[in-house]
């Protein structure tokens, strides 16, 4: 039974046992049976009260959001479900602990009393899904307590902890030990009813709801400014402020905003699986983590392994290079003690768990090796060589290589199967992907164990094969290509990059670039224009970076930076780039935003169906996610390929082919993964959860 039902006294005691977070389930039947306990319950006369708990770590997790795919009337019977508990005629109390998150607290809010254990804690995230609480939270959590303080926890998606919830009126008693028997204290007592959605509007109502609309910011989700409308509309009619509220949250669903960042919730969990792992795979311990390289990256991942409070040693061979990346470690870490995101204490944990050295056979007990070197094939191939003789010969050698062949570098180890590729996005501490490369001979407990230290620092790890940039710099290469056609063809970097922000990149293309240094991606682009003639690039940002405008770092790139952070559009830049263009014979032309996407999108979406059906990604969904998670695609976008699957695979080959027929068609021959799947009427979504030999 998922809702177990004892009895304890002249008390019920209902406690949920749906899945690791207690899911109100509706396909599954769950809130159905919670339902029809309640009601039995309410039924019984020697029942005098009921208690509802969690079984296992949390009280609930929330709804189902399983369930939002399918019928809309599922969420028609959690919020009965709601409805039937707070109408109950008999006292219920919630005993929460662990979390109540979404319609967990929902449900709790529906009950007569709330007992929280300490520690716990209670939230409404459903702004982060471009959804708002849609079974009664908007207009209960106002009436208990306050416009205000409801209104900032619905619109961050945070939650607060049981000790701030007590203090704001949201539960009514704090314990530290067993949280069903205070539970069960209270029922003694038959406290009496108080229904929260019959408490009087707030009296904030009308400044915090004219305030917080104030502050919203555009963007793709309208979830924030739709549950402003839901407070706003509290009055004494409950039940019109439920209408709403439903009416609203069936409009969100439907929202590309909301199902791409539900494509992207269950996306991050899909990642983690790997797909043919046998089962009794396990990953290897990882004590003690050995980084070769302080330079920007080495440090970067010696920051994120400490932060996740891994023993670190960084080996050097540069004194002054050392000295810069210990300083740097240790004022990173006592920053977050100033922005008080840590203690002193762990601070100084932190900073003790981390060794200096400039030889590498400091490293020779290590469990794991990352190098993070120049990104040189030769230098690569050095390190690892004598990593090779210096290691412990069970130890895992990774290499943080962004494009290089890692086959090509395990080749030089007697032992293949423990090199693994571990590629960090910069800011290694900060960026939240991990690109895992699997070689042609990568063991799978050490793929495994490459993953679940992923885990271990915080990062999405996704897994790629090995080719020629991976599965993120591959992309952007076919992304980067049509942007500098764009530039000779008409358009300008600030009319790009401007496009690309507005509709949902984080940043355009041309700062991008500048930010990482556009020294690197020439140093790429001639490698790889001798190693592939036949796929030119425009020589428009060659010309740029021949003039050693690098980006930032050098105080100019595609723009100007006369504070070293701020892009300004430069107007020798405009002129370089209409003088290559007459140079050339090409005729400007005007480009509107439309056309700057659709070109950016499409080649991301036809590089990455390649990549797909090369089995370097497993999934669709993993392209997706590493473009969310390192290349700043909009989380609320989904990713390219959802965004491919939202115009339809017809409609994505019929523009491919039109691009193809044009100048540079070369480059948008339609990937023939996208041929069969329009054929036959696909979408990329169905090989997430299709086996990959079906595609």
């Amino acid at each position: 039974m998922a809702v177990e039902m004892t009895r304890a006294g002249a008390t019920i005691v209902l406690r949920l046992s749906n899945g690791p977070v207690n899911a109100l389930s509706v396909g599954n039947g769950f809130v159905e049976e919670l339902g029809a306990k309640v009601g039995e319950a309410a039924s019984d006369p020697a029942c005098r009260a009921i208690v509802i708990a969690g079984a296992g770590r949390m009280f609930c997790g929330g709804a189902d959001i399983g369930d939002f795919d399918g019928d809309p009337e599922q969420v028609d019977r959690l919020r009965h479900l709601i409805a039937t508990v707070e109408a109950c005629a008999k006292p219920v109390i919630m005993a929460i602990h662990g979390m109540a998150l979404g319609g967990g607290l929902e449900l709790a809010m529906a009950g007569h009393y709330r007992v929280a254990q300490a520690g716990s804690r209670l939230g409404l995230p459903e702004v982060t899904l471009g959804l708002l609480p849609g079974a009664g939270g908007t207009q209960r959590l106002p009436r208990l307590i306050g416009a205000g303080a409801a209104l900032d926890m619905m619109l961050s998606g945070k939650p607060v902890t049981a000790e701030r919830a007590l203090s704001a009126g949201l539960v009514d008693q704090l314990v530290d030990g067993d949280v069903v028997e205070a539970a069960l204290e209270v029922a003694r007592n038959v406290p009496p009813l108080r229904r929260s959605g019959t408490l009087p509007v707030p009296a904030d109502l009308a400044g915090a709801v004219a305030s917080r609309r104030a502050k919203l910011r555009a963007g793709l989700s309208q979830a924030p400014a739709r549950i402003v409308d839901c407070v706003a509309a509290l009055s004494g009619d409950l039940a019109a402020g439920l209408a709403l509220e439903a009416a609203l949250f069936g409009e969100l669903l439907r929202s590309e905003a909301s199902r791409g960042l539900r494509h992207a919730f269950f996306g991050e969990r899909t990642v983690a699986r790997i797909p043919g792992l046998a089962p009794d795979v396990r990953p290897r311990d990882v004590g003690h983590v050995g980084v070769v390289g302080g330079g920007l990256m080495g440090t970067g991942i010696a920051l994120a392994l400490l932060n996740a409070g891994l023993p670190v040693t960084v080996a050097e061979l540069r004194p002054e290079a050392l000295a810069k990346a210990e300083a740097t470690i240790c004022k990173t870490i006592q920053r977050d003690v100033e922005k008080g995101r840590i203690g002193q204490d762990v601070a100084d944990a932190r900073i003790a768990a981390f060794t200096a050295a400039t030889e590498l056979e400091a490293l020779a007990h290590a469990d794991l090796v990352i190098e993070a070197v120049f990104e040189d094939m030769g230098v690569k191939k050095q390190v690892f060589s004598a990593l090779d003789a210096i290691a412990r010969p069970d130890a895992i050698l990774a290499s943080n290589t962004s494009t290089l062949d890692l086959d090509a570098i395990a080749a030089l180890v007697a032992d293949p199967s423990r090199v693994v590729g571990l590629h960090f996005f910069s800011p290694a501490n900060i960026m939240r992907l991990l690109e895992v490369v699997r070689g042609r001979e990568t063991a799978p407990d050490v793929l495994a164990t490459a993953m679940a230290l992923g885990k271990r620092i915080g990062k999405v790890g996704v897994v790629s094969g090995v080719c020629d940039g991976f599965i993120g710099n591959r992309m952007f290469e076919e992304y980067l290509r049509q942007v500098w056609f764009m530039l000779e063809e008409g358009a300008l970097p600030q009319q790009i990059d401007a496009a690309m922000e507005r509709w949902g990149m984080a940043m355009g293309p041309c700062r991008t670039m500048d930010l990482a240094g556009q020294d690197i991606g020439w140093a790429i682009r001639k490698r790889r224009m001798a190693e592939q003639p036949d796929r030119p690039y425009s020589g428009v940002i060659d010309r740029i970076c021949e003039l050693g405008r690098f980006g930032q770092k050098t105080g100019k790139g595609i723009y100007a930076y006369p504070d070293g952070r701020t892009a300004e559009t430069d107007p020798e830049i405009t002129r370089l780039i209409e003088d290559y263009s007459a140079e050339t014979g090409l005729e400007r032309r005007a480009f509107s935003d439309e056309e700057i996407v659709g070109r950016c999108l499409l080649a991301l979406v036809n590089e990455g169906a390649r990549i797909v059906e090369e089995g370097i990604a497993y999934r669709p969904v993993d392209v997706d996610m590493i473009y969310i998670h390192g290349y700043g695609f909009g989380r609320e976008r989904g990713g390219p390929m959802f965004q491919a699957d939202i115009m339809g695979l017809s409609t994505v080959l019929d523009r491919l082919r039109a691009l193809a027929a044009g100048r540079n068609g070369w480059a948008w021959t339609p990937a023939p993964l996208i041929e069969r799947l329009a054929a036959k009427g696909g979408r990329f979504g169905d090989l997430n959860i299709q086996d990959r030999n079906s595609i």
